[in-house]
């Protein structure tokens, strides 16, 4: 998907972005949940397109958004400018440890990230996207310490990743304090094995049973639960 992706409340410019819209992000922006959120924060926020949905699903609440690359947080604000939540949505052009270093007293309600999740792969050739895509186990422990640290008292912090890598992630998470509220294995297709989990952390130790989650029900036919998460927001629907 390259240009401007066009959804029914706004529309999201990608170019100098290195890694474009895609179904990880928009699952995420869709099915993480919170009651009542106040404040929430986009980790590598990209074309800010998580952002932007999680603004049009709650009308109240303030959002920041951190990216890295600088390029990418230029387009991040331009689409939040671009859009009628633009007073509510704020970009930061730091990574998201320099951010908290710079505001160590704040606290989210919901703390999202699609994070890069290659580790220890082979590294792609072209800087900006290696940065987007790629890690290492170390850089999951200083995300999830940053999660833990910034989370309002009943907040919730949400990754989706790579199954093996989400094993690693809830390890990591109890280091910190950390439990698996809850868990989404996402499925192709009902009869494949899952590729992404979405974790939900929370420093309460109540878990709800795990949930599953197909796309498709068919060669280009989404299932109709991916059609029920996305209808507020993709124009197919």
């Amino acid at each position: 998907m390259s240009g401007t992706f066009r959804f029914k409340q706004f529309s999201v410019d990608q170019s100098g972005c290195a890694m474009k819209i895609n179904t990880d992000g928009v699952l995420l922006g869709a099915l993480a949940e919170v009651d009542r959120p106040g404040n929430m924060l986009d980790i590598g926020t990209g074309t800010g397109v998580i952002a932007l949905m999680l603004a049009q699903r709650f009308n109240d609440a303030q959002i920041d958004a951190v990216e890295i690359d600088s390029t990418a947080a230029q387009t991040a604000e331009r689409n939040f400018e671009n859009s009628s939540f633009s007073e509510r949505l704020h970009v930061y052009p730091l990574g998201f440890e320099e951010f908290f270093e710079q505001y160590p007293d704040k606290r989210y309600d919901l703390i999202v990230s699609n994070p890069p999740f290659f580790i220890n792969s082979l590294k792609s050739p072209k800087a900006n996207k290696e940065l987007a895509k790629h890690t290492d186990e170390d850089f999951f422990k200083r995300l999830i310490r940053g999660l833990s640290m910034h989370l309002a008292v009943n907040g919730l912090g949400y990754l989706i990743l790579p199954l093996d890598t989400a094993e690693l992630a809830k390890n990591i998470a109890l280091e910190n304090g950390l439990f698996v509220r809850k868990t989404l294995d996402v499925y192709s297709y009902k009869d494949s094995a899952p590729h992404r989990q979405i974790l939900a952390l929370s420093s309460d130790t109540t878990k709800t049973p795990g949930d599953q989650f197909v796309i498709y029900d068919g060669p280009k036919m989404y299932s109709k639960r991916y059609e029920e998460s996305l209808k507020d927001f993709f124009t197919i629907f």
